[in-house]
């Protein structure tokens, strides 16, 4: 758990991250990159990966935990959530727990898992480890979608690309 409801999980700051510092430094010592968070009251409802927003592409649907004060409601993410729904994509803001995900990834209907955040945009998840076992996603290869959302972007971004939400503003 990295955050619980009535604290500060919505938040930037230094405190709210200080306790994933062993969780972190476990991870990286067993050879994974990150954290997946889970809420901090049932233990099984899926929330956030290490300091980033996670989506989850199962079946048609694109989907990524709600914010209800234990999710910081990062720029990035409500980036991807307009972008995804205007070009098409079934997007969906609601609780999954680890073994929906799980379940997902060995029926083969977990297309795509990535995670999004203002210095990495988009980073793809590759492997889940839960409960003493590796889950692989995607082969462990970056998912048609977080490619696609990631170019999309930094073309926006860059101004290589029209910006149909008015993200992008001249300055002098």
């Amino acid at each position: 758990m990295r955050a619980v409801r009535g604290g500060v999980g919505f938040a930037k700051t230094g405190g709210n991250y200080a306790a994933s510092i062993l969780a972190g430094s476990k991870a990286k010592h067993a050879g994974y990159a990150q954290v997946l968070w889970l809420d901090a009251r049932e233990n099984r409802y899926v929330e956030e990966v290490g300091t980033s927003n996670i989506f989850f592409m199962i079946g048609d649907r694109l989907i990524t935990p709600p914010l209800g004060g234990t999710i910081l409601p990062g720029v990035t993410r409500d980036s991807v959530l307009k972008l995804a729904a205007h070009l098409g994509v079934k997007v969906e803001e609601s609780r999954i727990t680890i073994t929906e995900v799980i379940s997902a990834i060995e029926e083969g209907t977990l297309k795509d898992a990535f995670a999004t955040g203002t210095a990495a945009v988009i980073s793809p998840v590759g492997q889940i480890y839960y409960h003493n076992r590796e889950y692989l996603i995607n082969e462990g290869k970056t998912g048609e979608l977080a490619e696609k959302l990631y170019h999309e972007i930094l073309q926006i971004q860059y101004g290589l690309k029209e910006d149909p939400f008015g993200w992008r503003m001249q300055i002098a």
